[in-house]
């Protein structure tokens, strides 16, 4: 019998009426969008005004789940960076040194005094030990310092480090393994970091994605120039601690060996000549928030880990009386005296900042610090007036399209076209509250898989009307020939749509950017569009059939 029970009936309305409910803010984007701001201003900063009216703007019983625009909707900027993993050896082995050179100390009986020497490949080490003859059991020595390569699956059976003899010198160097499981390292390192960055600076749904070996994909809506995102994430915000050797203002002047000359960011002229190995780096910092000095003037504070709070209490304890340069990026913001023991792993780095410069370089050194350099290959900004352009476009397509699916079905199925119709609308409205609910990226793509869901959404309801044709023919009965039409056109449905969900899913996982955006809204479309076309237009065939008690289907 042509019978729904009641409490199947009430499910399917309330799932219709959250969704009509939930897509709503959609409507009303940029008060809903001004409202929510609000909301997270007025929860982690000061009250005022213009925030609490923006707050006001929509009321807080009403759900405020929005769409999130892409870049090519919204405007932004975009960033191919192409990351030099290369220079990542060259640190890792001048980290090497000191306990390369610790090492051969301890046998200083055996191998004699260590000295390094400069090489042209800043990727290798190269020690000289003054007992020649002794140079293999040297190496030996030095071999005992690799450690295993761990990858990001665990630590291998190969070895970091290539130990060699050349001539009277020994030559260390990352082995192949090493450099693989360092790149893999470094690129995942920088994509946390970015991520980290652009995230700290409240933007809405970035994309950040890895192309090839060693480039990274950064896009990020609503930002207001390809600059401006590169002013975020372009810097490294590497942060050393160096002893100071002297302060020169000669330009031409050559530091000695293990020695480098950095800038004074607040003195022109002033250069400060430096060991090249930082006692302490950024890398051992947990913490830094802006703040103020004695002076109150502008200024950072910074906290280290328990490793570097130990090293850098070591060092101040045992050079009172000596400058300590701190440097940003290659410049040396300032190098104070030490006047006393610094225990605690904390301290502040003050210079000639504004307010907004503490807050940006707070953000930069509490993101970390990016392994390595990158060079920008490609920068577009994407402005405000092209994304409106092409939402003005995808509405215009959507509703062409609405429009002549609605006329279609009426044309075709009279009153059971208007029930079509519905349930068109009510799908539509589903998948953008899903979409809200998800906080799903909206973007061309997508727009371009809404509009064809709603082609498609019909096609369900097409072969159920069909299907009821054919039955009316054989003089079962209104309601025998509705029970039989949805009964029979089930199989072809699932069929269908389950076919083409397998290739949202393949397209969702292989894809990425706009191609996910795609399967995203293909995806749900046809979730909706089964809802919809089998339980909604049923109940409102149901509906029909009980009230009016046709003696036939004017189908």
């Amino acid at each position: 019998m042509l019978q729904i029970p009641m409490w199947k009936r009430i499910l399917i309305w309330a799932t219709c009426a959250l969704g009509l409910l939930f897509a709503m803010p959609n409507l009303f984007y940029d008060r809903v969008e001004r409202h929510n701001d609000a909301v997270a201003a007025l929860e982690t900063g000061p009250r005022s005004a213009a925030l609490e009216e923006d707050r006001a703007g929509w009321p807080s019983f009403l759900p405020s789940f929005l769409i999130n625009l892409g870049l090519d909707l919204r405007g932004g900027a975009h960033l191919l960076a192409e990351v030099r993993v290369s220079d990542v050896y060259a640190d890792r082995i001048d980290g090497m040194w000191p306990s390369v050179r610790d090492r051969l100390a301890s046998e200083r009986a055996i191998v004699g005094a260590v000295r390094r020497i400069p090489s042209d490949d800043p990727g290798e080490l190269r020690v000289r030990v003054g007992n020649p003859a002794t140079i293999d059991q040297a190496a030996a020595f030095v071999r005992e310092l690799a450690q295993p390569t761990q990858s990001l699956t665990g630590f291998t059976q190969a070895r970091d480090l290539d130990v060699r003899v050349d001539g009277d010198e020994i030559v260390v160097t990352l082995s192949d393994a090493e450099r693989q499981a360092t790149d893999e390292r470094t690129m995942r390192l920088s994509l946390e970091i970015i991520r980290r960055r652009v995230d700290e600076a409240g933007t809405r749904e970035p994309t950040i994605q890895r192309q090839g070996a060693d480039r990274i994909l950064i896009q990020v809506p609503g930002i207001g120039s390809a600059e401006e995102l590169k002013a975020l994430i372009g810097t490294t915000a590497r942060l050393t601690f160096h002893p100071v050797v002297s302060v020169t203002s000669n330009p031409d002047e050559i530091p000695g060996p293990r020695q480098v000359i950095y800038p004074s960011l607040d003195e022109p002229g002033t250069l400060y000549i430096l060991e090249q190995t930082p006692v302490v780096t950024g890398e051992q910092l947990v913490d830094a928030q802006p703040g103020q000095d004695q002076n109150n003037r502008p200024a950072v504070n910074f906290r280290f880990n328990p490793a570097g709070g130990r090293a850098f209490g070591l060092y101040t304890a045992e050079n009172i009386g000596n400058p300590f340069a701190i440097v940003l990026d290659g410049q040396v913001v300032s190098a104070p005296v030490i006047q006393s023991h610094i225990p605690g792993g904390s301290g502040i780095i003050t210079g000639r900042f504004t307010v907004e410069e503490t807050s940006r370089l707070a953000v930069l050194l509490r993101s970390g610090a990016l392994p390595a350099e990158m060079d920008f290959l490609e920068e577009r900004t994407v402005g405000p007036e092209l994304g409106q352009d092409s939402i003005d476009a995808g509405r215009i397509a959507a509703i062409v399209a609405m429009v002549a699916v609605l006329v279609f079905m009426v044309a075709s199925y009279g009153i059971f076209g208007v029930i079509a119709n519905i349930a068109l609308v009510l799908n539509v409205s589903m998948i953008f509250a899903l979409l809200s609910l998800i906080g799903a990226t909206l973007t061309l793509p997508g727009i371009a898989g809404i509009v064809l869901t709603i082609g498609m959404a019909v096609d369900a309801t097409v072969l159920i009307f069909e299907r009821i044709r054919e039955e009316m023919r054989t003089a079962k009965g209104p309601a025998r020939a509705i029970e039989l039409g949805y009964e029979k056109a089930l199989s072809a449905i699932l069929d269908a749509n389950i076919t083409t969900f397998i290739t949202a899913l393949i397209l969702f996982a292989m894809g990425s950017g706009p191609v996910r955006g795609f399967a995203v809204t293909l995806g749900l479309g046809i979730i909706t569009s089964v809802f919809t076309a089998l339980m909604v237009t049923r109940l409102m065939m149901v509906l029909y059939f009980e009230r009016a008690r046709p003696k036939t289907l004017a189908i």
